[in-house]
């Protein structure tokens, strides 16, 4: 497998009711940043989102942000990026973002959230890319999803080896190590 030099990191526009998001939204972003790994995120300042660019450029680090024009004009836009584009929609951005990224992770988030790793999980299974998909399973978070993974593989709707090649796991340290690691095996 290729170097992982990107990591689309999918997140909340919204902080959530728990501290612990926040905290391991910023040590995820300050870890890849120290490990020379930029990230692709949804341009956006507020929530988890914010909270991972801040994170990774106090750092120092590279965060490219995509951003639709409609959510810009709302003020919704970080300023502050390495880079940001501004695209025209949803689908526009989603599209850059996978090309940009090397591997995805999904921080804990909304509906937005689970459609984007949803949607990278599925082009693994098409086979329209290999990339490595994640969860950063903050306090329990992605439990339930991770349980209706498994009610899928056993409903035999899922193959077991493309459930055991989403990573999951419940602190950034662990799965910047695994992102980093030479032996990193794509879905």
């Amino acid at each position: 497998m290729s170097e992982i030099r990107r990591v689309c990191v999918y997140c909340g526009s919204r902080p959530g009711h728990r501290p612990a998001y926040a905290e391991a939204a910023r040590q995820l972003a300050a870890l890849l940043a120290r490990a020379g790994v930029g990230i692709v995120n949804g341009g956006g300042h507020v929530g988890l989102m914010g909270v991972v660019a801040d994170a990774a450029l106090a750092e120092g680090g590279e965060v490219i942000g995509v951003i639709p024009q409609v959510l810009y004009d709302l003020e919704r836009g970080h300023t502050g990026l390495t880079e940001l584009h501004v695209v025209a929609t949803m689908h526009e951005r989603k599209a850059l973002m996978a090309d940009l990224a090397d591997a995805f992770v999904a921080l804990p988030g909304g509906l937005g959230t689970l459609e984007e790793i949803a949607e990278a999980l599925t082009w693994v299974q098409l086979g329209i890319h290999a990339k490595p998909c994640a969860f950063l399973d903050v306090d329990g978070f992605y439990a339930p999803f991770v349980r209706f993974l498994d009610h899928m593989v056993e409903e035999g709707f899922v193959l077991e080896d493309r459930r055991a090649a989403i990573w999951v796991e419940s602190e950034p340290e662990a799965l910047v190590a695994r992102l980093t690691a030479p032996q990193a095996e794509p879905m």
